[in-house]
């Protein structure tokens, strides 16, 4: 059984920030890439940050230079520090992580932490 539980969201103002966090719970499995995703209302999910198992990250170009994802392995969690927070980064973000069960890789998701940010 694989669960992945956020934490971090919330209201802040517009130039502030949040850092988020999803601790995987996970036995006997290995995670590969873990990163963020976002839904805001009358949106597709999109991807925000990732970043793998070796640390190799990657952003999307709406939140490069004011996002930072990290994780601690040993912890099986990822973090997402978000600075200078605009109106537009409001949505529900998704913490996932890939596993490797078997030889097999399944993507697992947390279940969502509002971010508002008003203006």
């Amino acid at each position: 059984q694989v669960q992945l539980v956020e934490s971090g969201g919330g209201l802040v103002q517009a130039g502030g920030s949040l850092r988020l966090s999803c601790a995987a719970s996970i036995s006997g499995f290995s995670i590969n890439a873990m990163g963020w995703y976002r839904q805001a209302p009358g949106k597709q999910r999109e991807l925000v940050a990732t970043i793998t198992s070796g640390g190799s990250t990657n952003y999307a170009d709406s939140v490069k230079g004011r996002c930072t994802i990290s994780r601690d392995n040993a912890k099986n969690t990822v973090y997402l520090q978000m600075n200078s927070l605009k109106p537009e980064d409001t949505a529900v973000y998704y913490c996932y992580a890939h596993v490797i069960r078997g030889g097999v890789m399944n993507i697992y998701w947390g279940q969502g932490t509002q971010v508002t940010v008003s203006s």
